[in-house]
């Protein structure tokens, strides 16, 4: 799969790697994906992202992300659902950190070294570099670029698609924002 994809492509997988070894990572998560693909230029993401207004608001979806970390990775979905129940996340993340420290429930953030030397990646973030394959056939595309990672993230529920999403990129407003986009194929991407 990787032999098909693109200059830009590597350079997000290369970037998260980057990404989560300056976080003292154990792990290369979608979290790490998406700051590798705001740090891009001149490419088809990059171009999305910047007429989304994303770019120009790198700052709150940095602080969106630290915030879904600090209350364990837990999506708006989960909170929403702990909130039907009587249940105040806030309240829970706050009692936490006070008996157990700051970013108690952001889990563990320093550096495993495996046996390769390498951190892996997380198994949502392969899903997401397994999903931008089936997003590019979906486009009729040959190769997969970074816009293709791009709607792959957008694609998939979680944290990531959350933060995206609050900052107006749906998987089908990067659809459209992209370089030749029709705003089809969004099918392809839910598979």
């Amino acid at each position: 799969m990787f032999e098909r994809f693109t200059t830009g492509a590597r350079d997000v997988v290369k970037g998260a790697v980057g990404h989560a070894e300056r976080a003292d990572a154990g792990s290369v998560t979608e979290e790490h994906l998406l700051l590798a693909l705001l740090d891009l230029e001149g490419t088809p993401s990059a171009a999305a992202l910047a007429a989304l207004g994303v770019t120009a608001r790198r700052a709150s979806v940095e602080a969106a992300l630290a915030d879904a970390r600090r209350r364990g990775g837990m999506t708006r979905a989960d909170a929403d659902a702990l909130a039907d129940l009587g249940i105040d996340v806030t309240e829970v993340v706050s009692r936490v950190e006070a008996v157990h420290g700051a970013g108690a429930l952001a889990g563990d953030r320093r550096a495993k070294r495996w046996w390769s030397g390498h951190r892996p990646f997380t198994r949502p973030a392969k899903d997401v570099l397994e999903r931008s394959l089936r997003v590019a056939l979906g486009r009729g595309d040959r190769h997969i670029g970074d816009q293709h990672l791009l709607l792959a993230l957008a694609a998939r529920p979680g944290v990531v698609a959350d933060v995206l999403a609050d900052h107006g990129a749906t998987y089908t407003a990067l659809e459209r924002a992209l370089p030749g986009g029709t705003g089809t194929g969004g099918a392809a991407a839910a598979g």
